[in-house]
């Protein structure tokens, strides 16, 4: 009697829950403010070249990857988020498991055969371009849902976009491997390609029937165009930096609040029903972790790979973590978001925005 009185009782108390709980949504005038970084950028830019004799300049890295730091705070973390929460979710898991597989097979088979006999700098180019389609199509699909543009106008702006954007990564993280000619046609090129993306904003605006529309088209075509302008005057690590926080931060907003609205109430995977247990805040559960297991695997993963190589093998295996693990997940990431997260899909229901 007891115990059917205590099972009562927690059913009870789940549905008083589950009536209390109150669904976060995705707030668009907070994905705006995260493009303050912007004004900040060229702000610290001015005053670097007006007061501080180029200080700046001369002492941050040309390349932000030179920063342990840089790597921990950007990019390694949301994508380490991004695997935790497909793989944590089992529904999610079986959901795309066959994508996940083939995917894989084709990382292996690209980047592990083809590494054979195509050229490194290839390579590179094509996982920049990769890279660069990856942030910018985040920051403009979700713009599309404020902006309403039609078809062929979204995709001549993040045409565009990609193809400056691409060039200016390149142009950043190649520069010291490229010579003087070709470095001054990758600039150039870029510029044309920017300047055809402000000319197609001022043209593509009036599709946008409403200002706050108008606010979020302009300001991903400031994104690009301050990161030409801030690469143009070898600032690059301000150039890279301006669309690396955008899209990190606007990533983590749409994580926690997605996992804040499917666990919430009722914790569906074991990550979160141990958050509960200890009384730990659902919106630090997966910041923490993906922050943590980054700063592990940056600082420390290459040197025990390393070592335990030597040890068993007698044979060191270099960057196995940097460029071999995380450079899987990373090119799984790009892959996985572009399915993950379009309408209809099991993470979209737990999704919802506001003004």
């Amino acid at each position: 009697m007891s115990s059917t009185l205590l099972i009562s009782q927690e059913k009870k108390q789940k549905k008083e829950e589950i009536n209390q709980f109150e669904p976060l949504s995705v707030s668009f005038r907070v994905l705006l403010g995260l493009y303050l970084i912007i004004p900040l950028c060229l702000l610290l830019y001015g005053l670097d070249k007006a007061l501080w004799q180029e200080w700046l300049h001369d002492n941050l890295p040309s390349r932000p990857t030179h920063f342990l730091l840089f790597q921990v705070l950007f990019g390694t973390p949301h994508i380490l988020a991004s695997t935790i929460l497909l793989v944590s979710n089992g529904d999610y898991f079986r959901f795309y498991k066959k994508h996940l597989f083939w995917m894989t097979v084709a990382i292996i088979v690209v980047f592990g055969v083809g590494s054979l006999f195509i050229p490194y700098r290839v390579f590179y180019i094509a996982v920049a371009t990769w890279t660069v389609f990856h942030v910018l199509k985040q920051q403009h699909g979700v713009a599309r849902g404020v902006c309403q543009l039609p078809a062929w106008a979204y995709h001549v702006l993040l045409g565009l976009s990609v193809a400056a954007g691409g060039l200016i990564y390149i142009g950043i993280f190649l520069h010291t491997s490229l010579d003087a000619q070709m470095m001054a046609q990758i600039q150039s090129t870029a510029g044309v390609l920017t300047l055809l993306l402000l000319m197609s904003a001022f043209y593509c605006q009036r599709y946008v029937n409403n200002s706050f529309g108008r606010y979020f088209l302009w300001m991903n075509v400031l994104l690009v165009v301050s990161s030409f302008y801030l690469y143009s005057q070898s600032y690059y690590f301000f150039a890279i930096l301006i669309p690396r926080l955008v899209h990190d931060a606007t990533a983590y907003i749409f994580y926690v609040t997605h996992d804040y609205n499917k666990h919430a109430a009722i914790p569906q995977n074991a990550l979160y029903r141990f958050a509960k247990r200890y009384s730990i805040s659902i919106f630090i559960i997966l910041p923490v972790l993906s922050f943590f297991l980054a700063f592990v695997l940056q600082a420390y993963g290459d040197a025990v790979v390393s070592w335990l190589t030597v040890q068993v093998f007698g044979v060191e295996i270099r960057k196995a973590v940097t460029l071999g693990v995380l450079g899987y997940f990373a090119l799984m990431h790009y892959y996985s978001e572009a399915i993950t997260w379009k309408v209809g899909s099991p993470y979209r229901q737990f999704i919802l925005f506001s003004k």
